[in-house]
């Protein structure tokens, strides 16, 4: 039975030039439990080393719901700032638009000063990509594109892209930017398979956008299936993850890499193995049949 074809080694960020790795790394959670600098650079190393050279950050993250905002920025910050030569070895991208008490904040002067701050923090001129984290319905996009553009032009920020979009904001917000999308950021797992059947992967294919996947891994449900349905979409994965001598884990990053959109899994663990070992996802192999075991799975019932 033929064999769906294994990511390239690197591929291109949307329409644009910059290579990125086909699975990154987030620091969603970098800032906890007061993990120092020294800490936060072994993790930096981890990912480079193993070939991952695409890490993704935000300004929300480290928040706690009364402060931290921005600690993840930060002490990436410290990291660069100790080894500059550190930053010519990744493409990072950060997000902001979120405002705490506040829901969402894509006001220009907002976002202006949202940028400016993300890069004071993590002590670079330029990020690779900006991406709005969640939509604020109160923003014009016509607004909030100007914005972006002006900061692209102003050689503060690389590229742009959002996260947790609609396919109509993506669309919208696109129509007005001079400088295009080049990624969308929605939540895609082997459990949370939506974007498969509600035109978000067919819309990034038609833009060229790159899909990046937050918890790729079900929010850790992956790896203590609990429900019926989980232990399903689980007992698929593992059948080729056995097979191939990987663990559920890099099966199901995998899984998320076959897909034709070119979905970039994004690692969400702190722990410099597990980081490591995402890499062995470049060479787990899939079949049409074993690719859609783990969609019917998940689906809870047959393909019509």
């Amino acid at each position: 039975m033929s064999e769906l074809p294994l990511p390239p080694a690197f591929r291109a960020l949307g329409g644009s030039d910059i290579m990125v790795s086909p699975i990154a790394w987030g620091m969603w959670r970098l800032a906890e439990n007061g993990r120092s600098a020294a800490e936060a650079t072994r993790l930096v190393h981890a990912a480079l080393d193993a070939g991952i050279n695409f890490l993704d950050t935000a300004d929300i993250y480290g928040f706690d719901g009364q402060g931290g905002f921005g600690d993840a920025e930060a002490l990436l910050g410290e990291v660069l700032a100790a080894d500059p030569a550190l930053r010519s070895r990744m493409v990072l991208a950060t997000k902001g638009g979120i405002l705490p008490p506040l829901p969402y904040d894509q006001s220009a002067d907002y976002l202006r000063t949202a940028i400016d701050n993300s890069l004071r923090r993590l002590k670079i001129d330029m990020v690779d990509l900006w991406q709005i984290h969640r939509p604020d319905i109160l923003a014009h996009p016509q607004e909030v594109a100007r914005v972006l553009d002006d900061a692209v032009s102003a050689g503060k920020i690389r590229s742009i892209g959002v996260s947790n979009f609609t396919v109509h904001q993506i669309a919208a917000l696109d129509h007005f930017l001079s400088h295009k999308l080049v990624t969308t950021q929605p939540e895609i797992s082997p459990l949370r398979i939506t974007c498969f059947e509600n035109g978000e992967l067919d819309q990034a294919m038609m833009m060229g956008l790159t899909p990046m996947a937050w918890s790729p891994l079900g929010g850790g449900r992956l790896a203590a299936a609990e429900t019926a349905r989980d232990r399903l979409v689980a007992a698929a994965l593992d059948a080729v993850a056995e097979a191939q001598g990987v663990s559920r884990s890099v099966a199901a990053y995998s899984w998320l890499m076959a897909h034709p959109a070119g979905i970039i899994p994004i690692i969400g663990s702190q722990q410099a193995e597990r980081i490591a070992e995402g890499a062995q996802a470049l060479k787990v192999r899939w079949t049409r049949q074993d690719w859609y075991a783990v969609l019917v799975a998940a689906r809870g019932e047959q393909l019509p």
